[in-house]
């Protein structure tokens, strides 16, 4: 392609690439709510435990799990326009229902108020945690329902907009929508429950639910109206068009190779038969190990501040610390452009400039065994080092998303993504359900481990955990798929 046309060319597809950004960042704000909100908000008027939220999140977990699994193959048969408008109302939806947990578990106990339920003791306290929680855990379901189809979404709509070349800096930048999502939550979360608290709206944390739930419905209104896909849509002309096919076609193909890579690109590989790839399970794997990580992150670290340091979610300190942590991880923005300076400066083929690029993000999480010991010192140093490997993880998830883009056809992109997504889920459930017990048994017991007792000593044994778990996903991947090695569909 010449300069000149390139010059020429309309920039629709970083439109797109915006859109599903915003997406990501609601995706991930809906997440946090609970997380934000459960310790100081939530917790006092429902009796939890560190137990009662694992519970809550490890189900989530599992379940967002099980749809990633249907979710992938969803979007691959319904399409990427209305593909993503169910998901992302779907799990709007479900992050609203959250806010009527309460209320009904007043209504089915025979409770007249909240501050009837926050005074309760004994056998009637027991019996508003247990019943909260399946209130919690019913909206949790259909906010997992819909969330598993963002990232199966997002990577289809990249792989139709970008070339092959593009496609990893494309996804690291819509993918810092999870950093972005999680960096504006904890200065507005706690300080919208507090608001709404404070003026007597609920306890505050129910309206927190609602204004960040229907951020979605206002995305969907968007995208509805500019979505259609690049040979369609009136915003993008025949030099960006070209730009975006240019791995669909050169210069010294004939027509019958043309045909046949279209052929390709369109063959539908039967759901099961994908199990049957290397390159599936290196993919499994590479979210099986990792995702959890960011997960506990995601959904521990400001119960960790308050436990360990004694600051409030809604205090400046508390909302400092989660912010300055998030901010370190927009540095994961730069992680989808580490494989085009090694394919550029090596020539290597783009899987084998990824895996490089993921050894070396895979290194960084190492510092977290650090994180506890340091903390002794000031509790800035764990806040800098989980926010290093929080940035690690999502140039991570950059480019193992854009492995699938560079091996598999654009038809069976999103299932995929979707198996992926199903065994990062099954990850976090692992690592919540064991997080919240291993945290309330060191609490009773003062459990002592490398020279901590109590609660932090458990931390201690998570960010161990947390910070092999890369570079063994990266050597199973990398014993699985050694080589580079494009799925060819046989018709």
């Amino acid at each position: 392609m010449s300069k000149d046309a390139v010059a020429k060319a309309s920039n629709f597809r970083w439109f797109i690439c915006a859109l599903l950004f915003f997406a990501t960042t609601v995706n991930y704000m809906d997440r946090q709510v609970l997380s934000l909100t459960w310790k100081d908000f939530i917790a006092p008027e429902f009796h939890w435990t560190d137990t009662n939220y694992s519970n809550i999140t490890s189900v989530f977990s599992i379940i967002y799990a099980v749809a990633n699994l249907f979710a992938g193959r969803f979007i691959d048969w319904m399409g990427t326009r209305k593909g993503y408008l169910w998901a992302i109302g779907v799990w709007s939806l479900g992050a609203c229902l959250h806010a009527l947990c309460g209320w009904a578990t007043e209504h089915t106990l025979g409770l007249s108020s909240a501050t009837q339920m926050v005074s309760a003791t004994g056998v009637v306290a027991s019996s508003i945690a247990i019943t909260s929680v399946y209130y919690f855990i019913a909206a949790r379901i259909i906010l997992g329902i819909g969330e598993a189809g963002n990232f199966p979404a997002a990577i289809k709509v990249t792989a139709e907009y970008f070339p092959k070349k593009d496609r990893a800096y494309a996804t690291s930048i819509f993918n810092a929508g999870a950093t972005v999502g999680a960096l504006i939550a904890p200065l507005s979360i706690p300080s919208l429950a507090r608001y709404f608290q404070s003026i007597g709206v609920g306890n505050g944390w129910e309206m927190a639910f609602i204004v960040i739930g229907a951020l979605g419905f206002v995305w969907m209104g968007v995208w509805m109206f500019y979505y259609k896909s690049p040979s369609r849509s009136p915003y993008v002309n025949k030099a960006e068009l070209a730009y975006i096919e240019q791995d669909n076609t050169t210069a010294d193909e004939s027509a019958t190779q043309k045909a046949e890579k279209e052929d390709e690109d369109t063959a539908t590989i039967p759901f099961f038969r994908c199990f049957t790839y290397p390159q599936t399970w290196a993919v499994f794997f590479g979210k099986f190990m990792t995702d959890g990580v960011w997960w506990f992150f995601l959904f521990w670290i400001p119960a960790y501040i308050s436990d360990v340091y004694g600051f409030a979610s809604d205090t400046g300190t508390a909302q400092m610390l989660i912010f300055v942590l998030y901010a370190l991880t927009m540095l994961s923005i730069y992680g989808g452009k580490l494989p085009t300076i090694i394919i550029e400066r090596t020539g290597k083929d783009p899987y084998a400039s990824r895996m490089k690029a993921m050894f070396i993000f895979a290194l960084f999480p190492l510092l977290a065994i650090f994180a506890q010991p340091l903390g002794e010192y000031s509790y800035w140093w764990p806040v800098i080092i989980i926010g290093i490997a929080g940035a690690a993880h999502q140039s991570w998830s950059a480019n193992i998303y854009t492995v699938v883009g560079d091996m598999f056809p654009k038809s069976t992109i999103a299932t995929i993504i979707g198996i992926g997504g199903m065994a990062g889920g099954i990850g976090s459930f692992l690592i919540n359900f064991f997080s919240g017990r291993l945290f309330d048994y060191a609490a009773a017991t003062n459990m002592s481990f490398m020279g901590f007792q109590g609660k932090p000593a458990g931390y201690f044994i998570i960010f161990c955990i947390c910070g092999v778990a890369y570079l063994i996903g990266w050597l199973i991947m990398k014993a699985l798929v050694p080589k580079y090695k494009i799925i060819k569909v046989e018709k």
